[in-house]
């Protein structure tokens, strides 16, 4: 059957329907939500936290109350389900991120300052697997040129904003400022995801300031 084939059936003839009151890993089943949409739910929960490798197709269709028609219909592949994982995670983990810097401070130089405190309020937040992004680059081919893609443009954009908030607190060469940051940031987490120690923020915190006395006019 042709992929075209296959998005011609409706998700309610491809898929089971959730038993009444039973509850998965996507909420509830009294939230109607398309099985697609509950596959990639599920699949960002169990790739961010026991791995893409260790998560298989079975895992995750199980889990969501979903078929093998509707996962190959929409995302054609394990591989592009991983890309699309990958693109929503890392758009609401900045959302969530670039929120909590704005939140903590009004002027630029405090909000960059503000940097591991968000860090550490994911850390505590109860849903703290590292970087979606690092983790996958660490699992596949260390050429293969997706993952590293998206990693690159995750990257991007977190030099972007702080770059921006060096260049609104005057800091010289704002740029290196963030690439500088990023450098802590990318530390902390992995220090984070390995050890478990919440004293890592402590050294992170330090390594922030010491940036950004350094990087301060006079």
């Amino acid at each position: 059957m042709s992929k075209q084939s296959l998005k011609k059936r409706s998700d309610a003839e491809a898929d089971p329907v959730i038993p009444p009151g039973s509850t998965s890993e996507t909420g509830p089943a009294s939230e109607i939500r398309p099985p697609s949409e509950r596959i990639l739910t599920v699949a960002r929960e169990l790739f961010c936290r026991d791995g893409i490798h260790a998560t298989g197709i079975d895992r995750i269709l199980a889990d969501a109350h979903a078929s093998k028609m509707t996962l190959y219909a929409r995302f054609g592949s394990k591989e592009a389900l991983v890309r699309e994982v990958l693109t929503r995670e890392g758009a609401d983990w900045r959302d969530a991120f670039f929120a909590a810097v704005r939140a903590g401070a009004h002027a630029p130089l405090d909000r960059l300052r503000q940097v591991i405190p968000a860090i550490a309020a994911w850390f505590d937040g109860g849903r703290f697997y590292g970087c979606a992004f690092i983790n996958a680059v660490a699992e596949h081919a260390k050429g293969e040129p997706a993952l590293r893609a998206l990693a690159a443009e995750h990257h991007r954009h977190i030099l972007a904003f702080l770059g921006d908030l060096a260049e609104a607190a005057d800091l010289p060469e704002p740029a290196l400022v963030a690439r500088q940051i990023l450098l802590t940031m990318d530390g902390a987490i992995a220090a984070l995801m390995v050890s478990g120690d919440p004293a890592v923020l402590a050294v992170a915190r330090k390594n922030l300031d010491a940036i950004l006395a350094a990087a301060e006019p006079g």
